[in-house]
């Protein structure tokens, strides 16, 4: 079994430990037998695929998993010399969030929506500190201060939806290192942010931990996230360790297939130029959705937020526009905003004709030809509906198909399209796994035949290996189905292997279009530039590290 082993004395000893869980078909072994050790002031990197174990190994340090359907059939996990497998609740208080701190891949699930920040990050200093009243408000000030958040005074009134993704994810680091921990477990933090973000969380969790001494153990499946951040690694397939050792060794010269496998799976291949002959199949101009800010006793509109201020494009038949920009630039507003599903001013033309003021009634069957696809498939599928359920509710509500049996007839060869068995149509979502799932999300649309699809960052929270085979996937789809997509997306490689053509917005607006070659070979604007250096940056720190 391999065995990462840090230089100095370890704060944090893992020894064979295994999982369990418990399900109607009997005990399923989750991890299996894991050993590592961490040190003060070093960064440790679990990496692996969806299912490999990785959370489940973190979650276990600090006794979260949900007891007692999950148990550990044997190891141990000793935090400064002290058994925390099996330890009583109390003895478990005193570390979590006090001595261990964990910040997780989705600040807006983990922050309490009916709570201020503010209030959100003195309750950690109350409970582990007996910090109260102005003590507690100033400590809390200088935490946010010392994340990064912009006005940090004016924002300790502000709720979690008020904050973008970046700005939410700070404040959970803020609450995490409130009391200062030796060690703090990060589980996929920077997955669903922007690369220029992630970028700034990347260097902010770095410096803390410089100034504060403590361990960092990180949970990602991002391998240039690891070679900008670990000193070592433990790459995790089927709840073991398959390897372990010095980041830049292992990335030079990996001993284990499947880490080999981990390192070379990315998009491949390039999407080549627009085609200059392509029919368009939507068009947009001077398209504007602005959300009017209101003020005063009488509710008076004040301003306007911009979220799309006049923006022009073409997507045509069989192509694929790529929208680019950080949080905030309006990328999700325009696809909502294309599908009618938001409202706005400026032309929308659907094969020709402008669709922009047609009433709900007039567009509704139009919809089986736009279609969508978001970024969490297990939020945007029913838990409650199997998944052929989930798939022939499109056919209902167009009432295509005829009989039974011919909707289930194209059920199977939806699923058959996208890679699934058709048999799994009579499971349900959290059966999955991600990849599957958003299969799922991508039959659903296809099941219609539309002829326009808007991507919602697709592939943003799978694993790399499962984002090629989504890539090779909605590739194989659209020169089958002469599909236009829409790719919304802050995954530049991504963008890369799919798009034709990029549009990059910021503050609403276009700053910069054209073919995707030459947007990535010459950027002609300073912003553009930034978010390339800043996607670039994550690749040729791995690339080094493989150079090494």
């Amino acid at each position: 079994m391999a065995q990462a082993v840090p230089a100095g004395e370890p704060i944090l000893v893992v020894d064979d430990l295994a999982v369990e869980f418990r399900t109607s078909a009997g005990a399923f072994p989750a991890v299996r037998g894991v050993s590592f050790q961490m040190a003060r002031g070093e960064t440790l990197a679990l990496v692996g695929e969806s299912g490999s174990g990785k959370s489940v190994t973190a979650l276990s340090i600090l006794q979260l998993l949900p007891y007692p359907a999950a148990r550990h059939p044997r190891g141990s996990i000793r935090f400064r010399g002290t058994e925390l497998v099996g330890a009583p609740e109390q003895a478990l208080r005193a570390v979590r969030g006090n001595r261990i701190a964990m910040v997780f891949q989705e600040p807006m699930t983990s922050l309490n929506p009916l709570h201020t920040i503010g209030a959100q990050v003195a309750e950690a200093l109350e409970l582990h500190k007996g910090l109260r009243g102005p003590a507690a408000a100033k400590r809390t000030l200088e935490l946010l201060e010392l994340v990064g958040i912009p006005n940090a005074a004016r924002r300790l009134g502000a709720y979690p939806h008020e904050l973008s993704g970046g700005q939410r994810q700070r404040v959970m680091i803020a609450m995490a290192l409130a009391n200062e921990p030796d060690l703090l477990v990060a589980d996929e933090p920077t997955t669903a942010l922007d690369v220029t973000i992630q970028a700034q969380i990347l260097a902010l969790l770095k410096d803390l931990q410089r100034r504060f001494g403590m361990a960092l153990l990180l949970i990602t499946h991002d391998l240039g996230v690891v070679a900008r951040m670990a000193d070592r690694v433990c790459v995790m397939n089927k709840g073991e360790i398959v390897e372990a050792g010095a980041t830049a060794e292992i990335f030079r010269a990996p001993k284990h297939p499947y880490t080999a496998k981990l390192l070379a799976a990315e998009p491949k291949g390039t999407a080549g130029p627009p085609a200059p002959a392509a029919k368009p199949v939507v068009a947009l101009d001077n398209l504007k959705v602005w959300f009017p800010v209101k003020a005063g006793l009488l509710r008076r509109t004040v301003d306007h937020v911009k979220a799309v201020d006049g923006i022009s494009l073409t997507v045509p038949e069989g192509q694929t526009v790529g929208v680019v920009g950080e949080s905030g630039s309006g990328k999700t507003t325009l696809g909502l905003a294309l599908l009618r599903l938001t409202a706005s001013e400026g032309a929308i033309r659907f094969d020709g004709t402008d669709i922009q003021g047609w009433d709900g009634k007039r567009v509704r069957p139009l919809r089986r030809q736009m279609q969508v696809v978001f970024q969490d498939p297990y939020g945007s599928l029913s838990p409650r509906m199997s998944v052929g359920q989930i798939i022939e509710e499109g056919l209902l509500v167009h009432r295509l198909g005829g009989s039974k049996a011919e909707r289930e007839r194209a059920i199977a060869a939806a699923l058959e399209e996208v890679g699934l068995d058709p048999a799994a149509r009579h499971r349900y979502p959290h059966e999955f796994s991600g990849g599957q799932r958003q299969r799922i999300a991508i039959a659903r649309a296809m099941v219609l035949k539309p002829r326009f699809v808007v991507l919602d960052e697709p592939t943003s929270a799978l694993d790399m290996s499962v984002q090629a085979q989504i890539v090779a996937l909605l590739r194989d789809l659209q020169e089958k189905h002469r599909l236009a997509y829409l790719f919304i997306s802050h995954d530049l490689k991504v963008v890369r292997a799919l798009a034709n053509s990029v549009v990059v917005m910021k503050d609403g607006k276009v700053v910069e279009s054209g073919p995707t070659e030459r947007i990535f070979a010459a950027p002609e604007q300073p912003y553009t530039r930034a978010l390339l250096a800043a996607a670039l940056d994550m690749r040729a720190v791995g690339d080094g590290a493989v150079r090494t």
